[in-house]
């Protein structure tokens, strides 16, 4: 296990489990994936940032599961499901979602529409 992993999780020991799973998936079903361990943030990229694990308040603290991780991904189009407790137009065409997810929760729904959203990275332009 990295130790800027373990930092990360420190306040949020419980969740552990259900990142490792949730990156495990993720190698396991995408190539080229690079992880990135920030302050806030653990981030996935191919060419660009394609999704990320956090603790972003996206729900009231008493509508939370004990253990969870909020996985933000991005697509090209808005995702409508119950599941997504927000999505925003970032840019034109750009749209990011955020996902609570419990261990349970990491299921064949959450990483399909984070491969989508890495196979959407991998061929989307730059910004100019």
């Amino acid at each position: 296990m990295d130790g800027e992993v373990l930092l990360f999780f420190e306040k949020h020991a419980g969740a552990l489990p259900v990142f490792e799973k949730f990156k495990n998936q993720v190698k396991e079903a995408m190539d080229g994936v690079c992880m990135k361990v920030q302050k806030t943030q653990i981030s996935f990229y191919n060419r660009h940032m394609f999704a990320c694990v956090s603790f972003l308040r996206v729900r009231k603290a008493k509508d939370m599961p004990t253990d969870y991780i909020v996985v933000t991904f991005g697509l090209n189009r808005r995702e409508d499901s119950p599941r997504i407790d927000a999505a925003v137009e970032a840019y034109p065409g750009r749209w990011t979602h955020h996902v609570v997810a419990s261990e349970d929760e990491v299921d064949h729904e959450l990483m399909g529409w984070v491969k989508e959203a890495c196979d959407f990275s991998a061929v989307k332009r730059a910004r100019r």
